[in-house]
């Protein structure tokens, strides 16, 4: 029997680089197939939370949750990456306002974290999204936007919104978006109706 040299053969090397290229060309597939799922359980909460329901209410932890029939709009959010790649943005922005509090608006008059509610505050979002290196370009291009983006805006009244861009396209030709802002969830054709506050990617199946 010959001993092994510990070279690699030509063939072996060949199977390598044609899976390492395999990868490279697969990896926007895969990641387009992750933003649809963020997108496909957005879509999934029109009919099932008909409610407006900012009432503040005592959470489980992790993976606490109001009523799925009720909720605001960042709860549109929650729930869809929950569903779809397994991040618990509770938990997340629990922990990371524990480590960086002094980084989050200081709206609300809090000493410390509560994971009751913190989650679900737009501006605290905006920043956890942002402080994971989330952000993106704010643009006025429907072009510049993916379905399964997270998308905020300033209403007229000053008050933050927050939504999921939808795989659907409405009259105009832009993609819809999933929110939430007053009478349960709906898919409507929202993009550019308020100013865009922020512009988030979330990395397709990172949880």
């Amino acid at each position: 029997m010959r001993a092994s040299t510990g070279k690699v053969g030509p063939l072996v090397k060949h199977r390598a680089g044609a899976w390492l290229l395999a990868l490279v060309l697969l990896a926007p597939f895969a990641a387009a197939a992750g933003h649809t799922r963020l997108a496909a359980a957005a879509e999934a909460q029109v009919g099932v939370t008909l409610h407006y329901d900012p009432a503040y209410a005592r959470l489980d932890f992790p993976g606490g949750d109001v009523p799925a029939d009720r909720g605001v709009c960042t709860d549109v959010v929650v729930r869809a990456l929950r569903s779809a790649v397994g991040a618990d943005l509770q938990a997340l922005v629990h922990q990371d306002m524990r480590d960086a509090f002094h980084a989050y608006p200081a709206h609300w008059g809090l000493r410390g974290p509560d994971r009751n509610i913190d989650h679900r505050r737009v501006p605290n979002l905006e920043t956890f999204l942002q402080r994971r290196g989330l952000a993106l370009p704010r643009s006025d291009d429907p072009a510049d936007y993916r379905a399964g983006d997270i998308v905020s805006w300033r209403l007229p009244n000053g008050l933050p919104h927050i939504g999921i861009v939808a795989r659907r396209r409405g009259a105009h030709g832009r993609l819809l978006v999933v929110h939430n802002i007053g009478a349960g969830a709906r898919m409507e054709d929202v993009l550019f109706a308020w100013p865009v506050q922020g512009h988030y990617r979330w990395p397709a199946g990172e949880p």
